[in-house]
């Protein structure tokens, strides 16, 4: 689910796929509160990572969906799996290797946890491969057809013969295995074929490699929509690369390694030299995973086992092709019959001038009042991105200071800091370098938005800051005045058009104090732990949520209200687990929308029987965190970057700011409505683990993006009227 990376559809769903090897095989802090809840209270969380891919696997198999966005699906089911494995089976697989794997909070032992994993990927994997023979069905049926290189004819064969000898024969590097030449590096996630041939004139045996070229399209156009796989053209050619040499078999395979990334930062003088010396070495981890074609030759596996160094267990059979994270092509084909009905994002209306042409001042706009955007119903250009362009053109703004964990490759953000730098402003940029997949790029804003003049940080040695914060400083009429912008997704213009945020912009005096306070804390020197008007991790956020949910228990036993309505990415923290069971033995009910990762079994009398668990899953990524409290009937609610995860809650830099106007704490309310009725299309979690979709029956059920869309629409209407009928009172 990582976002340049993120700026590719490639993690529509992956963004929080969890990552630290350390952050694993942990106790959970104990609590004598919670002696007597059983040991197995905890699901494991990569299982359950499994479990949420096998919901991205079920929507591409939905024939409710829109063909192409199955498609998509489809291929965004591999590009997920692909990042798990990279990271999640590869940190395992390096603390069993090391010795160092304890067993985890669910009572499963590592190995097993390994074990499992395997398997329950192997099922997803084939069945993801039946899913593909139904939707190659289903696109020709709309003329658009995936073929393979026998189904071509003879001038289809002609068209794509001129492609490989003009353009990819030219690039093709053959790679010959024998005493001379040793078994070649197989780079992680690259599709190859092994090639077994015979030289006639010796009737010896050859193997060689010949990796298939990631600079060109995979989908092969032969036609009007007619495609073939690439693999399949070079292995068509393989007598071209191999001149006098009879070819006996080819077939392809794909190797996985580990690309997790190891910094010790305290140990590191410069860390952004450390980051870079250890992306060199990511190229070369170790195998973590082997796909081949299922018509694979014993022999070829064999060889192709003993020289990468990787189990069998680690072997995965599968029918061509492979790598279907390459379906974002044919997903991306211009028809849209077969995609989701167009949406355009709407300025948001307290923002919007909407009688004029001309941008809306958003000074003035937000001295007026706090505006809480919700992406991507609110555009992010017209909004977030125009509040950072606006201040670094307006000359009464002193300094920016803003955090960056991941943007966009052609980032307007970025550059409107370079430009307020250059025009003399004070601008502070915390680069998060250590952003998981987006280093390289981190790495090339941080040295560009150096050279700009700006002030480039990296932050707290020990943890990542993840927090998405952005403060203006202007000077006004009356004195200073601080505005403010804190979200639950990244500064990044592409994937805020996939990812559903929330964003709050503000020039409330109090959480500008804190934020002062918060990147002082991140460029200098501060003990500073607490804060006044905002919850911030490490030191506070576990803390702050548990006691709201103690607060809870209370209000409930004195016969005020309560309730816990919790919108996450991720659930895994098993002291805020545990609180969660003592609000529902107490009688509070909990109700949690979990995209991702469920560590809590719900539904478990005498321990979560007031516990409910859903997740919804469509055309935009379920990114925002909402954390509401129903306070006694004054609800709190907070927004911010934070999951409940160790991660989150123990090495980064997060944030939630609490919403104060009463109209935003009724529209975040309204979506956890909609979101959490049985009426609404969604996954429900059982006591366990199994997710069921629409548990509560077949008929039709709302779609709560389409619902949020409809409400949007619905905004801009009344927000179009108002300004019509204060025109018309104007001209009377």
């Amino acid at each position: 689910m990582a976002e340049e990376h993120g700026a590719q559809p490639t993690a529509v769903l992956s963004e929080d796929v969890p990552t630290s090897p350390d952050s694993f095989d942990v106790d959970p802090p104990f609590d004598p509160r919670f002696d007597d809840l059983p040991d197995d209270r905890f699901t494991d969380r990569e299982l359950s990572w499994l479990a949420f891919n096998q919901r991205v696997l079920e929507l591409a198999e939905d024939a409710s969906v829109p063909l192409l966005e199955r498609v998509r699906f489809c291929a965004i089911f591999s590009s997920n799996l692909d990042e798990f494995f990279m990271v999640r089976i590869a940190g395992l697989k390096r603390r069993i290797t090391a010795g160092l794997a304890s067993r985890r909070p669910s009572g499963i032992s590592p190995r097993e946890v390994w074990s499992d994993s395997l398997d329950s990927a192997r099922t997803l994997m084939l069945r993801q491969s039946a899913l593909f023979g139904e939707l190659t069905g289903r696109l020709a049926e709309h003329e658009i057809e995936l073929l393979h290189w026998s189904d071509l004819d003879e001038g289809e064969r002609a068209r794509a013969s001129e492609l490989f000898t003009e353009r990819v024969f030219p690039v093709l590097t053959p790679l010959a295995v024998d005493p001379a030449h040793p078994f070649p590096y197989i780079s992680g996630l690259s599709l190859n074929l092994a090639v077994v041939m015979r030289n006639p004139a010796t009737s010896k045996s050859h193997f060689a490699r010949v990796k298939v070229p990631p600079i060109f399209e995979r989908w092969v156009t032969v036609g009007p929509q007619r495609f073939v796989p690439l693999e399949e053209v070079i292995a068509a050619h393989l007598s071209a690369l191999f001149p006098g040499m009879e070819i006996e078999a080819h077939h392809f395979f794909r190797v996985t390694r580990n690309e997790d990334l190891e910094v010790e930062e305290d140990d590191a003088e410069n860390l952004l030299q450390a980051l870079e010396k250890e992306l060199l070495r990511r190229k070369f981890g170790p195998p973590v995973r082997l796909e081949v074609a299922e018509d694979m030759a014993d022999h070829v596996l064999d060889l192709l086992v003993s020289e990468l160094d990787i189990s069998h267990a680690e072997v995965f059979r599968l029918p061509s092709p492979l790598d279907m994270a390459s379906l974002f092509q044919i997903a991306d084909l211009d028809r849209p019959e077969l995609s989701y009905d167009p949406f355009v994002p709407a300025t948001h209306p307290d923002l919007a001038e909407v009688e004029s042409s001309s941008p809306a001042d958003m000074f003035t706009a937000l001295r007026e009042r706090d505006v809480l955007l919700h992406h991507p119903y609110d555009s992010f250009a017209t909004s977030v991105q125009r509040f950072v362009e606006q201040a670094a053109a307006d000359p009464n703004v002193l300094a920016i200071k803003q955090t960056l964990y991941r943007t966009s490759g052609d980032s307007p953000i970025v550059d409107s800091l370079i430009d307020a730098a250059r025009a003399g402003k004070q601008v502070l940029v915390l680069v998060e370098i250590k952003a998981r997949f987006d280093e390289q790029a981190n790495i090339r804003w941080a040295r560009k938005l150096e050279r700009a003049g700006c002030h480039v940080v990296y932050g707290l040695l020990g943890l990542k800051t993840h927090c998405k914060l952005c403060l203006v400083v202007r000077d006004e009429p009356d004195g200073l005045r601080r505005y403010a912008h804190v979200g639950t997704g990244n500064y990044n213009p592409k994937t805020a058009r996939m990812y559903e945020d929330l964003g709050l912009l503000t020039s409330d005096p109090r959480i500008a104090d804190d934020l002062t306070d918060l990147f002082n804390n991140l460029s200098g020197y501060s003990r500073r732990e607490s804060y006044r008007e905002l919850l911030v991790a490490p030191a506070r956020l576990r803390p702050g949520i548990v006691e709201r949910i103690d607060a809870e228990i209370e209000h409930h036993r004195a016969g005020r209200p309560a309730g816990i309505r919790f919108k996450v990415n991720s659930i895994v923290d098993e002291a805020i687990i545990d609180a969660l069971y003592r609000a529902s033995r107490a009688g509070v009910p909990v109700e949690l929308l979990v995209r991702g990762i469920c560590a809590l079994r719900p539904g478990v009398p005498g321990m979560s029987e007031n516990v409910v668990v859903r997740s919804v899953l469509g055309r935009y990524l379920e990114h925002s965190r909402v954390y509401w409290f129903e306070a006694g009937g004054d609800p709190q609610v907070w927004i911010g970057s934070a999951d409940l995860m160790h991660r989150n809650l123990d090495r980064r830099v997060e944030v939630l700011v609490r919403l104060a106007r009463a109209e935003h704490v009724t529209e975040v309310a309204q979506m956890l409505d909609v979101a959490m009725s049985p009426e609404t299309s969604a996954w429900d979690l059982g006591p366990d683990g199994t997710w069921v979709r629409d548990r509560h029956g077949d008929s039709p059920r709302r779609d709560l993006q389409e619902w949020s869309i409809a409400r949007t629409r619905a905004r801009r209407a009344r927000a179009r009227a108002e300004a019509q009928d204060r025109a018309a009172i104007g001209a009377l």
